[in-house]
């Protein structure tokens, strides 16, 4: 699957995280494009619209990222989570990988970083 062929939901808080992560995501000729603003909203749109990846904040309102990404997991444990952040501790490192991430970003992400990341998606085939 080619990254610009990819289905792709941002979940943050913040507008300008947002921002800057739909502007790197564009940049890469990704269209495809939901954002949402809380672990819950990423929850159930995940669910509606089966995105092939989600890039996924920790510290956010409703629900944290970590509830979030165990939440989607369960629901498709071939789900691929993306987590963002600026919190990027050991500890939040460990909880989001056994949440069920399977990359970590550090805040703010740079274009390389996002284009690193669906690499991974677009070799492991992204489908399910």
């Amino acid at each position: 699957m080619e990254i610009s062929d990819l289905k792709v939901m941002i979940c943050d808080d913040s507008l300008l995280a947002r921002k800057n992560l739909r502007d790197g995501l564009k940049g890469l000729g990704c269209k495809n494009i939901v954002e949402v603003f809380d672990g819950q909203e990423a929850i159930d749109t995940y669910l509606k619209e089966k995105p092939d990846v989600v890039f996924l904040d920790i510290v956010m309102p409703v629900k944290d990222g970590i509830t979030a990404a165990k939440e989607i997991c369960e629901a498709n444990p071939s789900a691929y989570i993306v987590m963002v952040s600026s919190v990027g501790t050991q500890v939040h490192l460990r909880e989001a990988i056994k949440a069920g991430a399977k990359d970590f970003l550090q805040k703010p992400t740079t274009p390389e970083q996002i284009r690193n990341a669906l690499e991974h998606i677009s070799n492991s085939g992204g489908d399910d």
